[in-house]
């Protein structure tokens, strides 16, 4: 075989290997994970504690109905193909969990959940996000007269009023921070905060206990003594436990790539170079998957809709279709050179 025929057939060869590597990406885990940071949710909560040993005794208790392992996942309580789906994927008393067995420990009733005070009027909410994603948060709150001490419900939130919604916040610091107003309320409740991803059917869930105005009981079956009071799991916690953690995380320190504005910018390259050096189509992937990105500040992009699920990486539809024009373009080349050099050596 003539040498410009071997090498054609060699590129032809090597471009057969996207494809694999195309599988190889689709069945990566997914990425996007978090938590409310601020109010602190109940998992980060007892996660703070200390898995093996938390002080409060309602995150003592929580530790005792669903084990360690739970807290070791706090950032990810997730219905992989929830796709807005929430109140017909979870159940009345499973809403902390997201009818989650690992998580069940979460949704036990009790009036002594560590709390954070909290006012009505105007509140800077602040999502820790281990991995950010396009989508819309909602945050609900709990109706007057909530009881604590019995099980969550979806009739005890304010579903038609969310204290907060917001769309493609730009993510920072490892937090995703946005503005919400609290209505009127006295003593305890709770905040129910659900993060459904616009690039994915994934979405995420916390609740996040809060009393206002004071140590007042919520209803006459609440204790009168005040619940503790909560605080978030510091960066050194996170990163220290993060070994023992069964959910993927990316980290979320100021300097890590995923909490930019930008932050699937360094994984799409990652991921392009896997799918084949030197492939022309690397350009054109890279920029279908900044389409997955979440906005900076100001910004106007669209919403990404991939049509994905849980186990689909962000950029994996978007570098296929890029791949696949390169390929065939560059097979198309390949080929005509190989048959005019053919006919060049006759």
């Amino acid at each position: 075989m003539p040498a410009r025929r071997r090498k054609a057939a060699a590129t032809v060869a090597a471009l057969g290997l996207g494809p694999l590597a195309l599988t190889a990406l689709s069945a990566a885990p997914a990425s996007a994970h978090g938590s409310m940071g601020d109010p602190v949710s109940r998992v980060s909560q007892c996660y703070a504690e200390g898995p093996e040993s938390p002080s409060s005794d309602a995150c003592k208790a929580a530790v005792a109905a669903g084990g360690t392992q739970a807290l070791y996942d706090w950032n990810g309580i997730r219905i992989g193909d929830a796709a807005g789906q929430h109140q017909a994927r979870i159940p009345d008393g499973k809403l902390c969990s997201a009818n989650n067995e690992e998580f069940k420990g979460l949704d036990l009733a009790r009036a002594d959940w560590p709390a954070t005070s909290v006012r009505s009027g105007s509140y800077t909410f602040k999502y820790r996000v281990t991995a950010p994603h396009k989508g819309t948060f909602k945050v609900y709150l709990t109706k007057p007269g909530y009881d604590p001490s019995k099980p969550l419900a979806w009739d005890d939130l304010d579903l038609a009023d969310p204290v907060a919604t917001v769309t493609d916040p730009a993510a920072s610091g490892g937090f995703y921070t946005f503005s919400g107003t609290l209505p009127e309320r006295t003593g305890k409740h709770l905040l129910y905060a659900v993060w459904q991803r616009s690039d994915s059917p994934e979405a995420f869930y916390s609740c996040s206990d809060v009393t206002f105005g004071g140590d007042s009981p919520a209803s006459s079956t609440a204790p009168s003594a005040p619940a503790p009071s909560a605080s978030a799991p510091s960066q050194e916690q996170i990163e220290e436990g993060a070994d023992k953690s069964t959910v993927e995380n990316h980290g979320h320190g100021d300097d890590d790539p995923h909490t930019t504005a930008e932050p699937a910018a360094a994984d799409a390259q990652e991921s392009d170079t896997a799918a084949g050096e030197g492939a022309d189509a690397e350009g054109d992937a890279e920029g279908a998957s900044e389409a997955n990105q979440p906005k900076a500040a100001g910004a106007s992009q669209n919403l990404a809709e991939t049509g994905g699920d849980s186990s689909t990486p962000y950029i994996a539809v978007g570098g296929a279709a890029a791949l696949a024009l390169g390929a065939a373009a560059l097979f198309a080349s390949v080929r005509r050179k190989a048959v005019t050099g053919g006919r060049h050596g006759r």
